[in-house]
């Protein structure tokens, strides 16, 4: 997607990113997401994929094993150097990687129906177990070189002990035999260089055996190591230098035997990389119910309930209401044009849009219903705020004119324009005009656009125009608040004097103004008012009953469920009552032919009878099985009935389409200027003054109004 730093800026893509970046583990990832950029559309949508999984591991117990780490980058560069030495913790962070490679690669292919797309990724990576049991072999678990890392490295270490031992037993011996005469000072020893030394009075230093290793500030002590322990000391630092040697030797050879899987390691750290940009992408989304709408290939955008992020958790902290936006751009509705008063949230859903757009190509989930639809745009230009610059002297109409001119050169059927308060800054009639004949430019450019506008003649072209549809920011006429909601299909009112009214203006002066206005479009700002509002009561009632109806079926459908479950149960304990009733008499028989046989009743009589009663339980037997099959026979009729009855149905509507198109074409003979006409159920009679398409402008004498031709009937 082509789209210019400035608008970036206006859309606060930025401000987007920097809250995403502290969501990352590494320092480098953090500063790859405030670099993102949109991209083409197979990336994005990987990306948006992957990311989309990883949040669905938020909402489960499948917790995806991936926790901070420690970039290998710099060691990679360097461990090809010939007998380079890698630092200590480098070969724990090389090992510590590939075993988060390992759990990842066990994790997701336990799951790959949940993660098909993270699974993918993770399984083209070849994991080497032979890193983990090259640094195993040298270091332990705190990360510390092992003695028998190597033969002669286990022997030095021998000695070492051996040497520290020999040192502590003699000195323990000398500080006790000096210590029985009067040569030790009170404080008897002390530390110098790392090294237990003997705290010799001075006057008898020559009285010890011993090497001299330091005096006292006062002289009065002078610090001495016994003989017996100067030739283990020796020892002691002969070996720890031979250690030093051994050590730095054994891993140079491990620094090139890794140095072979170097490779492999960098394939490891791309994907770790990318790994913490999903996850950090997927927190963010968690923090703003972000969720990946379908994506068209098709040009059909449909944003249902539509949040502005950033506005989200502002008014999250500020514990405010947000109001979710919904609309909808496509090859038959390219161009939205919203009206009504200041501060109504015009800027706010031309920001959302252009928000969500920018995310959604970036790869970054949004806050939108699932039902939501969206396509990639090739290019985006915006023009939203105050553009005027000192530094160049422009003035703010010369700034949007200059801005107007560059979205002129650039835009095509592939662009999205994001324009507001669309033509204002000039002489309200020459700038309307203007800003008119850019809009006609922009439509017959085939280019998608949301513009905002409080001029009249845009708004009364947007109705005539087929691939244009009007919007307005709903505003409640009684208290002369704005609602923040945005309804698509008529246009708004600007609430000029009713705001001004508000707002103390007397009432004289605002009286003046109307006189000084055109009658007909006072007129036409009051029916637009009016409609507005019945509209938004109509909508308000709908939904109203629409939940109604929705709670009254989810209860009927509840009781027909519980009906239904209590009539299985009824059932279930009926045939149960009467298999334990059948078991019990049959048992008692059984028990009389016991009695019968203890009391000296024949064998050959008993069996005799007993055989009767088998053959009883037969015949029940397979009479029961005949019931089953007639009960299944009826369940089989009545789904044919269902299915007749679903044949009916599907007839009806034929007829139904038929009749529509028959009065379709009715329509077309008596549908001519003219023609007096009415809105079905009321009772204002108006004449047709102008058809374009399905539109019609019907004059009711005071005022006039576009509707569709589909919601007229002739008088």
């Amino acid at each position: 997607m082509y789209i210019n730093k400035e608008d970036l800026n206006e859309l606060e893509f930025p401000q987007l990113l920097a809250e995403i970046s502290p969501f990352a583990y590494s320092p480098k990832t953090r500063e790859k997401i405030l670099q993102l950029r949109p991209m083409e559309i197979d990336e994005a949508e990987l990306s948006l994929k992957k990311t989309s999984e990883y949040l669905s591991s938020f909402e489960s117990s499948n917790a995806i094993p991936f926790a901070e780490y420690e970039d290998i980058e710099t060691e990679l560069k360097v461990m090809l150097i010939e007998n380079y030495r890698l630092e200590n913790n480098a070969f724990i962070k090389i090992k510590t990687l590939t075993e988060q490679i390992g759990k990842l690669q066990k994790f997701f292919a336990s799951m790959p129906d949940t993660f098909p797309t993270l699974v993918g990724d993770v399984s083209v990576l070849e994991f080497k177990k032979e890193i983990i049991d090259k640094v195993d072999k040298v270091f332990n678990r705190f990360g510390e070189i092992k003695s028998d890392a190597s033969p002669i490295l286990k022997e030095l270490r021998a000695e070492i002990q051996l040497a520290k031992k020999a040192i502590q037993e003699n000195f323990n011996r000398a500080l006790f035999n000096y210590g029985q005469s009067e040569f030790l000072d009170d404080i008897r020893e002390t530390i110098i260089e790392d090294q237990r030394v003997l705290a010799v009075k001075s006057g008898f230093k020559k009285r010890v055996a011993g090497r001299v290793l330091g005096i006292s500030k006062t002289g009065s002590i002078t610090y001495m190591q016994p003989d017996s322990v100067v030739k283990p000391y020796f020892k002691l630092k002969e070996s720890e230098e031979e250690e030093k040697k051994e050590i730095d030797k054994i891993l140079r050879k491990l620094t090139a035997e890794l140095a072979e899987f170097q490779p492999q390691l960098w394939k490891y750290q791309v994907y770790i990389f990318d790994l913490d940009l999903t996850r950090a992408k997927a927190k963010f989304a968690e923090q703003v119910n972000g969720i990946l709408p379908k994506i068209n290939r098709h040009r059909t955008l449909k944003l249902k309930d539509a949040f502005h992020p950033l506005l989200w958790l502002r008014n999250k902290i500020e514990n405010k209401t947000i109001f979710p936006q919904t609309l909808s751009l496509t090859d038959q509705n390219r161009i939205i044009c919203i009206s009504g008063p200041n501060a109504g949230g015009k800027s706010i859903t031309l920001k959302t849009v252009g928000l969500l757009q920018l995310m959604i190509q970036s790869g970054i989930l949004v806050p939108v219903h699932p039902r939501s639809e969206m396509f990639f745009f090739e290019k985006m230009m915006t023009d939203i705020g105050d553009n005027q610059s000192i530094e160049n002297h422009l003035s703010t109409y010369s700034s949007r004119l200059k801005k107007m001119s560059g979205i002129i050169r650039e835009a095509d059927a592939n662009t999205l324009l994001l324009i507001d308060e669309f033509g204002t800054g000039s002489d309200p009639e020459l700038g309307g005009a203007l800003a008119e004949s850019f809009m006609e430019y922009f439509y017959d450019k085939k280019s998608f656009a949301i513009i905002t506008t409080h001029y009249t003649n845009i708004k009364l072209v947007i109705e005539e125009l087929p691939n244009a549809e009007n919007a307005a920011m709903l505003f409640d006429e009684e208290t002369l608040e704005p609602m923040y909601k945005l309804e698509v299909g008529q246009a708004g009112s600007s609430f000029t004097f009713e705001v001004a009214e508000k707002n103390r203006i007397p009432r004289f002066i605002i009286h003046a103004a109307k006189k000084k206005v055109e009658h007909d479009i006072v007129n036409l700002d009051k029916t637009i008012v009016k409609l507005q509002q019945e509209k938004f009561e109509v909508e308000k009632l709908k939904t109203d009953l629409a939940e109604r109806k929705e709670s009254v079926e989810d209860k009927r459908d509840n009781l027909q469920k519980l009906n239904e479950q209590l009539q299985q149960k009824l059932f279930n304990f009926q045939k149960l009552y009467e298999e334990e009733h059948r078991k019990l008499q049959f048992g008692n028989k059984i028990e009389t032919f016991i009695d019968s046989y203890v009391k000296g009743r024949s064998r050959k009589d008993v069996v005799k009878d007993f055989v009767k009663i088998l053959e009883q339980e037969k015949f029940r037997k397979i009479g029961a099985d005949k019931d089953e099959t007639k009960r299944l026979q009826v369940v089989k009729r009545k789904i044919t009935q269902q299915l007749k009855k679903d044949d009916v149905i599907e007839k009806i509507a034929e007829t139904n389409e038929k009749m529509e198109e028959k009065r379709k074409t009715d329509r077309a003979v008596w549908m001519k200027e003219g023609q007096r006409v009415r809105i079905p159920g009321s009772t204002s009679v108006g004449t047709i003054e102008k058809i374009s398409k399905n539109k019609v402008i019907v004059n009711y004498g005071t005022f006039k109004t576009t509707i569709n031709a589909d919601e007229l009937e002739r008088i």
